[in-house]
């Protein structure tokens, strides 16, 4: 699975791996890959230095990027005290008593919520930006489209290139004009935020409207055939989220969850606002039907709603209440039916890969001597 961008990059398979864990991340560069580490947990600039001493010390010197979540636009002067006194009390009532129905305990005394939206402020993702210049990361993303102009100088000066995420191809063409590098072109079918177009129909699109930047396919693949059929649209490799969630390495620490995804099929996913405020694709739980039913206050827009979940998704976790337990995931789930290891992961998409290419190319033969 090799494309001028893995080559560009020094990887042996153009499949670029999403994980917030540095042991995914760092075994999927291991693998031949390329691990991108999800910076957007991080708001502590000490935590993230630690794990990139980690990932850097295990990755054999492969290559190995970051993905961060930074807005375009500034606000200035807004701080997270500012943004919490905006959150109504009705929706404050709605998350007790939603909790109070499935009889979730607090969190223990001392705790604080492990899941913050303070990673979605420009100033948290520019601290973490200060500490991943100084370790040779080999490609900045930014989640949330074109990063501001400086940030984008600010990695070329370093040889950094710098991916953007886009769900149409008007989105890629602002990415191309802002001086990315490489756009990830993310398909309704993906984990997380995505928009309303299909992976098959979004990526030939953004491939044409972006040419001659490299283009990643995003959204509902994981196996080596589709891998073949994105390069066959004209992506130059793959990138991948959800499939790494059920591997060994992953730190879910949450056997309810990995249950869940294990038996969860295609259509047991979502796109609902009940996490962040903006359409992201999750496990569908009583929680998502809470937030998504008329009947209730619905879900406050972003970063609204992340500060005013936080505590409750935190609580749902650590007592992994299974009703409302869930987590951003695409509609690849139906295809993560049990536990690996990345390497196997790797393996099996390669494998795949060369049987699909083979399947084509007899296909190319057959049409030849017709």
């Amino acid at each position: 699975m090799q494309t001028e961008l893995s080559d560009q990059l020094g990887i042996e398979h153009a499949v670029f791996g999403f994980t917030p864990f540095p042991a995914v991340a760092a075994a999927i560069s291991r693998a031949g890959g390329f691990g991108v580490l999800g910076a957007v947990r991080y708001t502590a600039p000490d935590d993230l230095r630690r794990d990139l001493d980690w990932l850097d010390a295990h990755t054999e010197g492969r290559p190995y990027g970051l993905d961060v979540v930074m807005p375009a636009r500034k606000v200035e002067g807004v701080t997270e005290a500012d943004v919490e006194a905006m959150i109504p009390e009705e929706h404050r009532r709605f998350v007790r008593d939603t909790l109070a129905a499935h009889g979730v305990p607090p969190l223990p005394d001392g705790e604080a919520a492990g899941w913050r939206i303070t990673g979605w402020m420009e100033q948290v993702a520019r601290n973490q930006l200060d500490v991943a210049f100084d370790y040779p990361i080999r490609l900045l993303a930014n989640a949330l489209g074109s990063p501001p102009a400086d940030v984008v100088t600010r990695a070329h000066e370093r040889g950094v290139p710098v991916a953007a995420l886009a769900g149409s191809a008007r989105h890629a063409r602002k990415h191309r004009d802002a001086g990315i590098d490489i756009v990830v072109a993310q398909g309704y079918e993906a984990g997380g935020h995505t928009g309303e177009i299909a992976t098959m129909v979004l990526t030939p699109e953004v491939v044409e409207a972006v040419a001659p930047l490299p283009v990643l396919a995003a959204g509902g693949i994981g196996s080596g055939a589709q891998i073949a059929a994105a390069l066959a649209l004209g992506a130059q490799g793959a990138w991948l989220g959800s499939l790494w969630l059920t591997t060994t390495e992953a730190e879910l620490h949450s056997p309810a969850l990995t249950r869940k995804l294990l038996a969860a099929g295609s259509g047991d996913t979502v796109r609902s606002r009940a996490l962040t405020g903006k359409p992201a694709r999750q496990l569908r739980t009583a929680w998502t039907d809470a937030w998504d039913d008329t009947a209730g206050p619905g879900p406050l827009p972003m970063p609204l709603q992340g500060l005013l979940v936080a505590e409750a998704v935190s609580r749902i976790q650590k007592h992994e209440v299974e009703p409302l337990l869930g987590t951003p995931v695409g509609q690849i789930v139906g295809r993560m039916t049990e536990e690996r290891r990345v390497q196997d992961v790797l393996d099996d998409l390669t494998r795949g890969f060369e049987r699909a290419v083979d399947r084509i190319n007899r296909i190319a033969r057959r049409s030849g001597t017709s």
